[in-house]
């Protein structure tokens, strides 16, 4: 386009300096027309050549005043983008209104409520799951797990917590299916053990007491164990139920506020944490842990992965059927996006001029000029055609006013 753009000022040229040499050597009168003609459109060809040249690079590398724009004008023309784009397209007003447009909970409910879409989805986090977890050095969180999960639950007292929750329970009467179950079960495990019973009376009675009378006692004795365990399961309000609450009630204080059972359950914790089974399991947790998530990931009908896909599906069938909920999401992600240009806008910003900063002011204007350049070089060519034209018309306006 330079090459076309300049042979047309060439042209133009010689045209000119034929016409001229004519015109001149009494050529005819009709010569001055072209002449004139020719001589517009050079000067209107070389003042857009230095109009388009003066964005990117000094005319002829001469120092004339506000020409090399683009690469003198660099930082600024960054500042300006930046403030332009933050202005005009990072307002809260505007960001939260093409949200609203857009429908976003809408649109992603429809998309990932398709069991192919869901599948992807799955697939692609399953990628991410095996690549998180492959990428993690197995003796970091191991010590991770070790020096600050273990360390922290060794460094806090365990009582207090414990009694508080404890407390919890008891208050809710939560607990109270479980002494119906211990109940129950200590009544099957009498019922279940007449023998044993036996066994028992038979080894404490004196060596001088007849058989039977041992039977008797041990039968007298488990018939009243027996009737004492179903008293107890069957009676809400048995006094060894109330003793049993008493008592829980009476712990749970005492592991929050008393210095012994406080001691206690330290040690207690202590003894646990340093059991070699459990020691053992601690330093393989990351290991275990680690090839259920690959095994679980890698395999498309594992039940992890149906979980996530299902509930990806079932998300999408309700946010397309929910407006309520979509209404919340939308707001969810107006109130982020708003969040974010009201704190960030600057930043983002600063994002373009930084970038516009670092760029080399010769390079740039090489580049914008490859990008609109040939727009620009039209501007010489309808400089040519558009200044002969109206060197024409002044020329015959001339002639027609003044010729002789």
């Amino acid at each position: 386009m330079k090459q076309f753009a300049t042979g047309l000022l060439l042209a133009a040229t010689v045209v000119f300096l034929l016409a001229r040499w004519w015109e001149v050597n009494d050529g005819p009168v009709w010569i001055g027309y072209v002449r004139a003609t020719a001589e517009a459109g050079m000067v209107g060809a070389l003042a857009d050549w230095f109009a388009v040249t003066a964005l990117f690079r000094r005319p002829l590398g001469l120092p004339i005043p506000h020409t090399a724009i683009i690469p003198t004008k660099k930082d600024m023309i960054g500042n300006s983008l930046g403030s332009f784009v933050g202005e005009n397209f990072l307002g809260e007003t505007v960001v939260r209104d093409k949200l609203a447009r857009v429908e976003v909970s809408a649109r992603v409910g429809a998309w990932i409520g398709k069991p192919e879409n869901a599948d992807r989805i799955t697939a692609e986090l399953a990628t991410a799951a095996r690549g998180v977890v492959t990428v993690l050095r197995d003796d970091a969180v191991q010590e991770v797990i070790e020096q600050v999960l273990v360390r922290k639950l060794m460094e806090r007292p365990i009582g207090p917590p414990l009694g508080t929750v404890l407390e919890g329970v008891l208050a809710d009467g939560a607990h109270h299916r479980l002494v119906d179950l211990v109940c129950d079960r200590a009544y099957d495990w009498v019922t279940g053990n007449h023998d044993m019973v036996l066994r028992i009376v038979h080894d404490r009675a004196p060596s001088w007491s007849p058989r039977f009378v041992d039977d008797l006692i041990a039968d007298k004795v488990f018939l009243e164990v027996q009737a004492f365990a179903w008293a107890v399961k069957t009676d809400p309000e048995h006094p060894l139920r109330k003793a049993i609450d008493t008592f829980l009630v009476e712990f749970a204080t005492d592991l929050q506020r008393d210095p012994d059972t406080i001691e206690r359950a330290e040690r207690i914790k202590q003894q646990v944490v340093n059991h070699p089974d459990v020691q053992k399991f601690i330093g393989q947790a990351w290991g275990t842990v680690k090839g259920l998530i690959l095994d679980a990931a890698a395999d498309p009908s594992s039940a992890l992965r149906t979980r996530v896909r299902d509930g990806i599906v079932a998300l999408g069938e309700r946010l397309s059927s929910d407006a309520e909920l979509r209404g919340k999401v939308d707001g969810w992600l107006g109130d982020a996006a708003g969040y974010v240009v009201r704190h960030y806008r600057d930043e983002i910003t600063t994002l373009i001029t930084d970038t516009v900063a670092r760029w080399d002011a010769e390079e740039t204007s090489r580049k914008i000029e490859l990008q609109v350049g040939r727009d620009l070089q039209f501007i010489r060519i309808n400089g040519t055609v558009v200044g002969a034209l109206a060197g024409l018309v002044i020329y015959t306006v001339g002639q027609l006013a003044f010729g002789g």
